[in-house]
């Protein structure tokens, strides 16, 4: 079964952080970009960050520079991301996707193949 599968999620307090991951099954995340985006009830979903395949390319939403940190796990199939310093405006559920293509850190929801259930992040103020 292909699958990818956040997790990480939960509640924290302004300030605080987490780290979401995303494992892959049945399908490779080494040797693709791996994204996340994240999506809030009622509003459109939006870029968070990328990496690419082999980790020494970043792209990151201005919003959320040098508070997040997204990262590729040493076997290759897992991606993380860190967040720091979190805020309200972060509440979200959060989905790491596939790219299509292993240098592309697009924020175009169009440029991944595969997407995962999401984990939800709340933030309280």
């Amino acid at each position: 079964q292909v699958q990818l599968v956040e997790s990480g999620g939960g509640l924290v307090q302004a300030g605080g952080s987490l780290r979401l991951s995303c494992a892959a099954s049945g399908i490779l995340l080494g040797g693709y970009a791996v994204g996340w985006f994240r999506q809030d009830p009622g509003k459109e979903r939006e870029f968070v960050a990328a990496i690419n395949w082999n980790g020494r390319n970043t792209n990151y939403r201005d919003s959320v520079k040098g508070r997040f940190t997204i990262s590729r796990g040493n076997a290759g199939n897992t991606v993380y991301l860190q967040m720091d310093s979190l805020k309200p405006e972060d509440t979200a559920a959060y989905f790491c996707a596939r790219g299509i293509y292993s240098n592309d850190l697009s924020a175009a929801g169009g440029n991944y193949d595969y997407w995962g259930q999401g984990t939800q992040v709340t933030v309280s103020s």
